[in-house]
């Protein structure tokens, strides 16, 4: 590579010319990316065949979300949220991950997959499972899931069910909400195919001219600003607890009032169909010198990216199938019929109704018992408690605003604190989290700001929050140029009485107090001397330069993190050869990453018990003979959303825990910056060792992952009855907690 022209600035605060600044090659070598991991080679010759495709097994995670809308002893607007949420991840998967792939393939730089699948065998496989869960989920939904909706007296109906007041209530709705933001687009010689956005719904109309008698095609885009399913009676019926309550999508009342839209033609057909783009940012960081304004610049062209999937309506004119294809350069394979409706994510809207009875409980999420020592009626003192003994947090069962919230509120209002240093991946529209930074700073106190504008598909919100950020004097920075930042790191630097005092929270999930009521989570409060010296550094890695810099409780990526879990996983290999105990647990979102893998599979060869609990993807391949007989792999899902990552090794009976933001994937491991944190109190590390016993035991619904690469779903015991969910044990134990104390 070139060396980098110098780059001359004038800064007004120096006054002056700043020159040799070195651009991002000499940047991101803040921290050493890469680790260079040499291990012994497996016993036997296993080949490609000991991995799973990652493309699949997230399908087949998706697979596993359905079964959940599938299950009757479920809630049944829970049910329809599941459906919901197979819809949204299916989007991003092939926004992102098929998108990919394609565009790889048209390229030429695709290469075989781990799993020893050639790119065009992946994209065929991947077809085929799709294909199969979408019909599958359409299935559950008109055959299983709706029926009972009716029953439960909630109904999504046709213009012709609607009695002559509705018609006119929905009407004057058309007249005054849609009609003056609609916008019929022709084609023909004078106007163009239209471009249509990614994942809008819209309709495909053919009119004719009664003049002519020539039939014209336009394109119709349903409002993406407006619920898709529209109460008929009204948003006062949708919150009632009694009666019937009606819904009608609302391309259904577009296609109704067509005629206003096209006066003087005949409206002969039209057809739904909704377009998947790629909608993967690619940012230039090396060629970029303002990352801002670079990425300002690839969300609007996000708008823009190829088709990867188009669906239709399973009623679509063929010939109009045809043009649609044509238009779009779409092929065979990557088109979906689906019956009415598509986008099943607008059944959020339903799954809304106020019908508790078919609702999970309400849960209220209770203050920690560490930040509850003391027994006043008074908001704890998150600094007094963290002084006695680090604070373990399990969100959302302890909540979010007693502790972590708390945390940073006191610290933004205390007079003896100089400092506050802060990551944020994601946070919410109206975050407390923000305002306690920009109270801090307009107080007068060093505020840092690290924040994380490439966070997947909430890039606007966070430029947006980093500009308010500024504006109010907090320091803020963008991390490191090649690698995202996806630590969730605070630190608070207080002044005492025998000196500067560093307070920490070390935690598994973003600073997002909206989805800390629904993600399961684990984080660390603590002052533990050496921790707060690893954070320091870490933040100083992260905002200056310091790429040598080394840590005694942190495992940090990309440089340490990978080896300091293999290391810990050869030590328990160490062990088990030696007769001593050893066992491995690992709870994370994916398991995909081949070196770890690896590692588990030669603990496994050794004798050693590994137990992997996984949300989402896993290439590791369980109870394989001679490879992987010992490795137990299960996934629990649920009302919430399993997000911690947590690491436990049995260590000769001196066991050792570690959680925080890493997952076991490529672009976690050497391409992020993520941290995990030594837990060190004894009842912590039990708690954490408990937690693997629920999620593991056999009286615990969850689903198991067998050596042919299929889940299977363990959700009933011996008598059909259902098995325990974890997570209503979890919220369980802390509302007994709480009734004792009261």
């Amino acid at each position: 590579m070139a060396e980098p022209a110098p780059i001359t600035t004038s800064h007004p605060h120096i006054g002056g010319d700043i020159t040799k600044i070195e651009r991002a090659e000499t940047r991101v070598d803040r921290i050493d990316i890469g680790e260079k991991i040499k291990q012994p080679s497996l016993e036997g010759d296993f080949g490609s065949d000991r991995f799973l495709d990652r493309e699949i097994s997230w399908l087949e995670f998706n697979t596993r979300v359905l079964e959940l809308a599938e299950d009757p002893n479920l809630y049944l607007l829970e049910r329809l949220n599941f459906l919901s949420i197979v819809t949204s991840n299916l989007d991003e998967f092939f926004m992102v991950r098929v998108a990919g792939l394609k565009r790889r393939i048209a390229t030429g730089i695709a290469v075989p997959s781990p799993a020893g699948l050639s790119p065009e065998e992946q994209m065929d496989q991947i077809a085929e499972a799709a294909h199969a869960l979408q019909e599958r989920q359409a299935k559950v939904f008109h055959e299983q899931v709706y029926p009972e909706l009716e029953k439960a007296n909630i109904k999504i109906v046709g213009w012709k069910e609607l009695d002559p007041e509705a018609r006119e209530r929905l009407s004057a709705f058309f007249r005054s909400e849609l009609f003056p933001v609609l916008t019929p687009l022709a084609v023909d010689p004078a106007h163009p195919f239209p471009y249509i956005s990614g994942l809008s719904l819209n309709l495909a109309v053919i009119v004719r001219n009664p003049q002519t008698g020539k039939e014209l095609f336009a394109r119709l885009k349903v409002p993406e600003t407006i619920d898709r399913m529209i109460a008929v009676d009204g948003k006062r019926a949708v919150r009632s607890s009694s009666g019937e309550v009606r819904f009608i999508p609302l391309e259904v009342i577009i296609a109704e009032h067509l005629d206003m839209l096209f006066p003087g033609m005949e409206v002969v057909e039209h057809h739904a169909f909704r377009v998947t783009r790629n909608e993967d940012l690619e940012v230039e960081e090396d060629d970029a010198e303002n990352l801002l304004k670079a990425l300002e610049k690839e969300l609007l062209r996000r708008r823009f990216g190829p088709p990867v999937r188009l669906e239709v309506e399973d009623s679509i004119n063929p010939n109009i199938l045809e043009l649609l294809v044509s238009e779009l350069g779409i092929e065979e394979h990557e088109v979906y019929q689906l019956p009415a409706p598509l986008d099943l994510r607008g059944l959020s809207d339903i799954a809304k109704t106020n019908r508790p009875a078919l609702h999970y409980p309400k849960h209220v999420a209770h203050t920690s018992r560490w930040l509850n020592a003391q027994e006043t009626s008074k908001a704890a003192d998150v600094f007094a408690a963290a002084r006695e003994h680090d604070v373990l947090l399990h969100h959302p069962y302890d909540s979010f605003a007693t502790s972590v919230q708390a945390f940073l509120a006191q610290a933004a209002a205390d007079p003896a604190v100089q400092a506050i240093k802060q990551t944020l991946y994601r946070t919410s529209g109206d975050s407390p989290i923000v305002d306690a930074l920009i109270e801090a700073a307009e107080a007068g106190k060093q505020v840092l700001a690290l924040v994380e504008i490439k966070a997947r598909f909430d890039e606007q919100a966070n430029i947006e929050w980093a500009r308010k950020l500024e504006r109010a004097g907090v320091h803020v920075v963008y991390g490191i140029v090649g690698l995202k930042t996806h630590c969730k790191l605070s630190m608070v630097v207080r002044k005492e009485a025998d000196g500067l005092r560093r307070y920490c929270h070390i935690g598994t999930g973003n600073y997002h107090p909206s989805t800390a009521r629904f993600y399961e989570d684990l984080g660390l409060i603590t002052c533990d001397p050496q921790i707060g010296e690893d954070v320091s550094r870490l933040f100083n890695q992260l905002s200056g330069y310091a790429p040598k810099t080394t840590y005694r409780q942190l495992l940090v990526a990309p440089r340490s993190l990978r080896s300091g879990l293999i290391d810990n996983i050869n030590k328990e290999i160490e062990h088990r050869r030696a007769g001593r105990k050893a066992k491995i647990q690992i709870k994370c979102n994916s398991m995909v990453d081949e070196a770890i893998i690896d590692s588990l599979y030669r603990a496994s060869q050794a004798g050693v018990e590994v137990n992997v609990v996984v949300r989402g993807i896993c290439s590791l391949r369980p109870g394989v003979p001679g490879l992987s007989e010992n490795i137990k792999v299960r996934s629990v899902l649920g009302r919430f959303l399993e997000h911690s990552r947590v690491f436990t090794f049995e260590n000769a009976g001196e066991p050792k825990a570690y959680i925080g933001s890493a997952d076991m994937m490529h672009r976690n491991l050497d391409r992020r910056v993520e941290a995990l944190v030594h837990v060190k109190d004894e009842t912590h590390i039990r708690y954490l060792l408990d937690m693997f016993t629920h999620y593991l035991s056999e009286k615990t619904s969850n689903w198991h992952l067998g050596a042919d690469g299929r889940w299977s779903r363990h959700h009933l015991d011996a008598e059909g009855r259902p098995l325990r969910d974890v997570q209503t044990y979890y919220l369980e134990s802390r509302a007994k907690r709480r009734s004792k104390r009261s």
